[in-house]
């Protein structure tokens, strides 16, 4: 694996692991979805999973993450999940990420 990932990935979940009351939202991108848990690392289970094939709409990435990211906070509301930790994990917070990032915010969960 690339040195400068292995480097992003421990440094960013060494901050991540600091706040332990919140559950953690990760973000995993491929060249063609965006997939998203919130995840609950004290007991080990993913509370809400999300990918881009839920939602049956073409057109722009950037768009799809972003009402993937208002999806999610929907479904977190609902199950009384509102703050959480953001994990990029090695992708940098641009793109398809930051639009699903900003969507999940506007949808109303707190991070």
């Amino acid at each position: 694996m690339n040195k400068t990932y292995l480097k992003r990935q421990r440094r960013i979940r060494t901050k991540i692991k600091v706040s332990k009351d919140r559950p953690r939202l990760s973000v995993f991108r491929s060249n063609k979805f965006i997939y998203a848990q919130i995840i609950d690392d004290q007991n080990g289970k993913t509370l809400i999973g999300i990918s881009e094939k839920e939602i049956e709409q073409k057109g722009i990435k950037s768009e799809k993450a972003k009402k993937l990211g208002l999806l999610l906070a929907k479904r977190a509301l609902a199950k009384k999940i509102k703050l959480v930790v953001f994990d990029r994990g090695r992708y940098a917070y641009h793109g398809r990420v930051k639009e699903f990032a900003q969507g999940a915010r506007e949808g109303g969960l707190v991070f």
